[in-house]
C-alpha cells in the first residue's frame, strides 16, 4: 500500500463570495477547513455586499491560512502545490483570493492552480466518500446557482446539462425569508420553520415542470413571485401569515423540482449515481427527498456533510489535489480572477501545458522563499 505521504499535498484558497475558506488537503483526505465568515457584515443589508466582502476577505486571509496550516499540522514548505478559485463568484473577492494564492505561490517555488468553483463543490465529495465515479452526475444548488452537471473527469471534462434561467434556488430562499422577516441568510431559517410546518398547506407553483419545458433547467422566479404574493394578500386582509406553513410548501416546491430533474437527468443519461452540492444541499428536506426519490429509481445519492456543502477551502484544495495527482497544467503567473469562468472550464491551465507542472515555478523562484 503506497504511503499517504506520497499523495499530494495542497492549500486551497475561496473567496468567491463571503466566505473566506482555506482547506489543507492531502489526497483524498482532509486535514484542515479553516473558514472565516463575514455574514454578520452583511445581514443589515440583507444580502451580500461585494466590497463588504472584498475587504474581510483581505483581513482574514493570513490569519486563516494560518491557522489551516496548524490544524493541518503540516509547514507551508511541505506543499506540493497551491489552488485557488478563480471563478465563478464576485470579482472583487476572487481577486483577493487569487492575489494572495499567486503571493504564496511564488515566495513557496510550488505550482498554483486557478480552479473552477462549481468544479470544486463536486470534488469535495471526494474527501467524504472517496473517489468520484465516472461519469458523475451532480446537482449543484446555491445562492449563485442551480445547476445539473455531468463529468467524467472533473479535472477537465463538466459539462453542464441545465442550470438556473433566473434565481437560484438559495436566492429564492433568501428573498422568501426577506418577505417573511426572518433575516439573513435565509436557507437556515426556513430550513427549521419547514420543519414545524406542513409542506401540502399551498400549493405553490413548480416551475418549467410542463412537457414543453427545458428537461434540466431550472426557474425559481415564478414561485417567489407567488409566495410573496399569497404572503401580501394575506397581511392586506389583516390575517396572520402561517409563517411554519409558508415555509416548508415553499420548500417542498423547490426541493420537488431539484430532485425530480436531477433524478430524470441520471436515468436519461444512465448515470447510476448522483451527488448533490453547494449551500442548499445543507438544506435538510432536499436531504430526505434526494434519498427517497434516488432509492426508489435505484441511484446511489452522495451529499458531503453539511460543512463541506457550503463554500469552503477544502473543496478548492480537494480539485488542487487532484490536479497534481493527474500532472495537470499548472497556471501561469498571470492567472486572472474570472467572474464568469464557464463550469466547462474546470481549471485555468498554463499557456504552455505540454511542459512539468513545476517548470513554470522553478523559472521564477529557484529558491524557498517563504520564512
Amino acid at each position: 500500500m503506497a504511503d499517504s505521504r506520497d499523495e499530494p499535498l495542497v492549500l486551497g484558497i475561496e473567496t468567491s463570495c463571503d466566505e473566506t475558506g482555506v482547506g489543507v488537503v492531502r489526497g483524498t483526505t482532509l486535514l484542515a477547513d479553516a473558514v472565516a465568515s463575514s455574514v454578520d457584515e452583511h445581514a443589515r443589508f440583507g444580502g451580500v455586499v461585494p466590497e463588504v466582502a472584498s475587504r474581510a476577505h483581505l483581513e482574514a486571509m493570513v490569519p486563516t491560512i494560518e491557522r489551516a496550516l496548524e490544524e493541518a499540522g503540516v509547514s507551508a514548505r511541505d506543499l506540493d502545490g497551491v489552488a485557488v478559485t478563480a471563478g465563478p463568484g464576485l470579482a472583487g473577492a476572487l481577486l483577493v483570493g487569487v492575489s494572495a494564492a499567486k503571493a504564496y505561490a511564488y515566495a513557496l517555488g510550488k505550482p498554483l492552480y486557478g480552479v473552477n468553483h462549481l468544479a470544486s463543490h463536486i470534488c469535495v465529495d471526494q474527501l467524504e466518500h472517496g473517489a468520484l465515479p465516472e461519469p458523475t452526475m451532480a446537482l449543484l444548488v446555491s445562492g449563485g446557482h442551480s445547476s445539473l452537471l455531468l463529468s467524467t473527469d472533473i479535472t477537465s471534462d463538466v459539462r453542464p446539462l441545465g442550470a438556473t434561467i433566473d434565481d437560484a434556488a438559495g436566492e429564492a430562499f433568501d428573498k422568501i425569508a426577506r418577505v417573511l422577516n426572518l433575516g439573513f441568510p435565509g436557507g437556515p431559517v426556513i430550513d427549521r420553520y419547514a420543519r414545524e410546518g406542513d409542506p401540502n398547506a399551498i400549493a405553490f407553483p413548480r416551475g418549467l415542470t410542463g412537457p414543453r419545458d427545458a428537461a434540466y433547467d431550472f426557474s425559481f422566479s415564478g414561485l417567489k413571485t407567488a409566495v410573496a404574493r399569497w404572503i401580501e394578500a394575506k397581511r392586506a386582509a389583516g390575517e396572520d401569515v402561517p409563517v411554519r406553513d409558508v415555509s416548508a410548501s415553499f420548500q417542498e416546491a423547490v426541493v420537488d423540482v431539484l430532485t425530480r430533474k436531477a433524478v430524470r437527468a441520471c436515468k436519461d443519461e444512465g448515470v447510476d449515481h448522483l451527488m448533490i452540492g453547494g449551500g442548499v444541499a445543507a438544506n435538510s428536506r432536499l436531504r430526505a427527498l434526494a434519498q427517497e426519490r434516488c432509492e426508489a429509481a435505484g441511484i446511489r445519492l452522495r451529499v458531503p456533510r453539511p460543512k463541506l456543502c457550503t463554500d469552503n477551502g477544502a473543496m478548492v484544495a480537494a480539485l488542487g489535489a487532484e490536479m497534481v495527482a493527474r500532472n495537470r497544467a499548472a497556471s501561469d503567473w498571470d492567472l486572472s480572477a474570472d467572474s464568469s469562468l464557464p463550469v466547462t472550464e474546470p481549471h485555468v491551465p498554463g499557456r504552455a501545458p505540454t511542459h512539468s507542472h513545476h517548470d513554470h515555478v522553478h523559472e521564477v523562484s529557484k529558491e524557498n522563499l517563504y520564512s
